[in-house]
């Protein structure tokens, strides 16, 4: 599905982080995800330089590739952006979001991306304006909105960048899809719907719930509306 017509849909989609799963299972946990009702598999990549964590690498992403259909959103929390795109490419990545914050030339990042016949995102920190992406626009699938200051799982929701939201969809009209990462749950979830996103990320409301996964993605369905 391309991000125009999911759109059109006008259902919130709800992307699954396996930031927050247990690796040691992460095909079970997937599995479930997919189960449950997740629309995207969501994938942070960290470089111990961006931010502060090390995570993982394309090989996890080839991993989840063979035993997912949901498509691959691929965030990359790293410097250098570039270097990693055709990696993650080739492992089945469906999506590639760069940070504007960590390349010089996101412009020529997002090209690169649709080049290798990906769709190309943008994420902008919660200190980085909405006009950050005014001069990308024709270049972008997708916006990622950072709700958390990103590095860790398991952070408390930012609510102040919401009209940031509102914003970055009168830069990027209807023709880009606009997700929020950070802190979403049941509980912040219908904030952020009614600011306007179309995919609520969450890693620890799905993968450290007490009553499973697939409840956990239930309610945070429930909780985002119709």
């Amino acid at each position: 599905m391309t991000a125009r017509a999911a759109r059109r849909t006008g259902a919130v989609q709800i992307a699954a982080s396996i930031l927050s799963a247990d690796l040691a299972a992460l095909g079970d946990a997937v599995r479930a995800a997919e189960r449950g009702g997740a629309d995207r598999i969501h994938v942070d990549v960290m470089d111990g330089r961006f931010v502060p964590p090390i995570t993982i690498g394309s090989g996890v992403v080839e991993a989840l590739r063979r035993v997912s259909s949901l498509p691959i959103d691929v965030h990359l929390m790293v410097d250098a952006p570039e270097r990693h795109l055709d990696a993650f490419a080739r492992a089945g990545a469906s999506s590639l979001t760069v940070h504007v914050e960590a390349t010089p030339h996101p412009h020529r990042a997002l090209g690169a991306i649709r080049a290798l016949g990906v769709q190309a995102g943008i994420a902008l920190n919660p200190g980085t304006p909405a006009d950050a992406v005014a001069e990308l626009t024709d270049m972008l699938d997708q916006v990622l909105v950072m709700s958390v200051n990103p590095g860790y799982a398991g952070q408390a929701f930012i609510a102040s960048v919401l009209p940031k939201v509102t914003r970055v969809r009168g830069l990027v009209g209807r023709d880009a899809l606009i997700g929020i990462d950070g802190g979403i749950s049941p509980q912040t979830a219908p904030a952020a719907v009614a600011s306007g996103v179309d995919v609520l990320i969450a890693a620890s409301a799905i993968f450290q719930a007490t009553d499973g996964i697939e409840a956990a993605i239930a309610r945070l369905r429930a909780a985002a509306g119709p």
